[in-house]
């Protein structure tokens, strides 16, 4: 049995570099994707500012598998979680209609509610979806939030490797 899953995305650091080597990435961990426009948005404590899009696919696997494939995903990009430039950032925000808390993270995803950057890809992909915990749908809540975003390319989907050292391989 699988479940629909949409991950978060995000970068300020050759972010179109950067969302490309995540979308081929996933591809190869996850099977088919369905990829939101990619919107800009001001960095929230200082530097660059990042791109941000959503991505949609089906997977059997659990949220934590999930969670950990995302995080070797993020290494591979050179993910470090400290200072203002974030390499890559991917975020499970959805699993289903599951509702998850653990002492690390959380599903749906806390960021779905408040942050434009996140919401208005995922109403993109998934406008009549409907929040595990609102019970509202995607589209309407881009409405109430009331943000502006506007998409500033399509994501390209050609495969793109980090460096010559670092194999695609293929966990499904």
């Amino acid at each position: 049995m699988t479940a629909p899953a949409f991950v978060g995305v995000g970068s300020n650091a050759d972010p179109e570099h950067k969302l490309r080597f995540a979308h081929a990435r996933c591809r190869e961990r996850f099977g088919d994707l369905r990829a939101s426009p990619v919107y800009r948005s001001a960095a929230r404590q200082g530097g660059a500012d990042y791109l941000n899009a959503v991505f949609g696919f089906r997977t059997p696997r659990g949220p934590a598998q999930v969670r950990d494939m995302l995080r070797d995903i993020e290494s591979a990009a050179g993910r470090t979680r400290d200072g203002h430039v974030c390499e890559l950032d991917l975020d499970l925000l959805l699993l289903g209609d599951q509702v998850v808390t653990t002492h690390a993270w959380q599903l749906p995803h806390p960021d779905i509610l408040g942050r434009a950057y996140v919401l208005r890809p995922l109403a993109d992909l998934l406008p009549d979806g409907v929040h595990p915990e609102t019970g509202e749908t995607f589209a309407a809540l881009w409405e109430r939030l009331g943000g502006t975003l506007t998409a500033v390319c399509p994501l390209v989907a050609h495969p793109v490797t980090m460096d010559a050292a670092t194999p695609a391989t293929a966990e499904r």
